[in-house]
C-alpha cells in the first residue's frame, strides 16, 4: 500500500507574520489588525500608528535585521522608510511570502 505525502500550499502563498521572516526576507503585507496571533498590549493606537508608518495592504516589507540575542526589535524596511519594531509589533502585520 502507498501513501501519497500531504499536499502542502506553497509557502509564497500562505500568510505569515513579519517575525516568521528571517533578515534578508522579504514578504507582501496583507493586513495589519489586532486578532488572535497579536499581542493586545499593542491596541488599536499601536496598529494606527503602525499604518501611518507606511505599514498597508500592499507595500512590501523587507527585513534587514533582528536584534541580538533575543531577537528584538526587528529592523525592516517598508518601501523607504526603515524602521525598527518590537516583536509585539510586528506581529500584527500579516504578511505572504516573495
Amino acid at each position: 500500500m502507498c501513501l501519497s505525502p500531504t499536499v502542502q500550499p506553497p509557502m509564497k502563498n500562505r500568510i505569515h507574520r513579519v517575525t516568521h521572516l528571517a533578515p534578508g526576507e522579504s514578504g507582501v503585507i496583507t493586513e495589519v489588525s489586532l486578532d488572535e496571533g497579536a499581542d493586545p498590549r499593542l491596541g488599536e493606537e499601536g496598529v494606527r500608528r503602525l499604518k501611518e508608518l507606511g505599514f498597508v495592504p500592499g507595500k512590501k516589507v523587507h527585513v534587514i535585521r533582528r536584534g541580538f540575542p533575543s531577537g528584538d526589535p526587528l529592523a525592516v524596511r517598508v518601501g523607504s522608510a526603515t524602521c525598527a519594531l518590537r516583536r509585539i509589533e510586528a506581529a500584527a502585520i500579516k504578511i505572504t511570502r516573495g
